[in-house]
């Protein structure tokens, strides 16, 4: 099996406030490939956006009532965000003694950010190039730092970078709303977005990068063509459309996280039902199924922040059943 990943993980967000708590069911439930959870019900600055913009190197956000605002300094709100990401790298460290395999972390893509960050005239920095190369550029030292962080505190890890990017197709499409509404931004060209992740993945120095969106019509090609080691998606979201790309991408060599287990409190059916989808698809597309065990990660098809913790740890571990009965039995 390619041991730069494992069968089955998490996508990042949990229930909860306690920090060791959901670092001990992240490391607990995925033996072989844990990741560094996120807590976003803390509050402003452990949601998704506030815990990346206070990664950013050289640029600061504060939290105005329309959302997260790039600033001239860091504030109260940057250094709440920096304090939360600490907590959860100590708990983290703390139940991954001795761990040796990969570890998997997550922060926000360039092009969601984009559209979820303003300037400071209010409008979202995906109207301005420049403020979108700049940005581009803050992400990716951030992240060298972040994922040197990670080494240090566990040497045995072999870091896997997810980044999430739940509006790229928006992006693309020109969908994202200006700040008034009434308009949308223009589209980002498809080249400019391609180059731009290439860019972020590269402060990985080498190493695996995840692309996660758990949005309709997820870019396969151009996301391989951005040269990323796997794709996270939302199993329930696939078309017909998608089979050319899905067939492509493992053929390629591109690894599919995919989402088949709900992200919120629902029955789940028996392990082998909820991979039952993937088999289908891979005989669709004439793959080997031997390639099963190889090609696909098994997660929640989204993140669990809305899920209860009694779910939450349900769900995990109906992940790893899910991927064992692909590997027992992938026809």
């Amino acid at each position: 099996m390619n041991d730069t990943f494992a069968p089955a993980t998490g996508i990042g967000s949990l229930p909860g406030h306690d920090a060791r708590e959901a670092a001990k069911t992240a490391t607990g439930s995925f033996e072989d490939f844990p990741f560094l959870p996120e807590l976003p019900a803390r509050g402003p600055g452990a949601d998704m956006i506030g815990r990346t913009a206070g990664m950013l190197v050289e640029l600061y956000a504060r939290v105005e009532p329309s959302g997260w605002r790039l600033g001239d300094r860091p504030g109260r709100d940057t250094k709440r965000a920096r304090a939360w990401l600490g907590e959860d790298l100590d708990a983290l460290e703390e139940f991954t003694q001795g761990y040796e395999g990969p570890l998997k972390v997550q922060a926000v893509g360039p092009w969601t950010l984009a559209a979820a960050l303003e300037l400071r005239g209010g409008e979202a920095v995906l109207s301005d190039p420049g403020a979108c190369r700049d940005l581009a550029a803050s992400l990716a030292e951030g992240l060298r730092l972040h994922l040197a962080e990670i080494r240090r505190r566990v040497p045995g890890a072999r870091p896997v970078l997810q980044l999430d990017e739940p509006s790229l197709t928006a992006v693309l499409r020109g969908q994202i709303r200006t700040a008034s509404g009434y308009r949308t931004h223009r589209a980002v060209d498809r080249q400019v977005v391609e180059a731009t992740l290439r860019e972020v993945a590269g402060a990985h120095d080498g190493g695996p990068v995840v692309v996660h969106s758990c949005a309709p019509d997820v870019p396969f090609a151009l996301l391989r063509r951005a040269g990323v080691a796997g794709v996270s998606f939302d199993f329930s979201l696939l078309t017909e459309r998608d089979d050319d790309a899905i067939g492509e991408a493992v053929e390629g060599g591109t690894r599919l996280f995919a989402g088949v287990v709900p992200g919120t409190d629902t029955g789940l059916s028996d392990p082998a039902g909820s991979v039952m989808g993937v088999r289908t698809l891979w005989r669709r597309l004439g793959l080997r199924p031997e390639l099963l065990a190889e090609a696909v990660t098994v997660t929640p098809a989204c993140g669990l922040a809305g899920a209860s913790p009694e779910y939450a740890r349900r769900a995990l571990a109906h992940c790893v059943r899910a991927a064992q009965s692909l590997a027992d039995n992938p026809e």
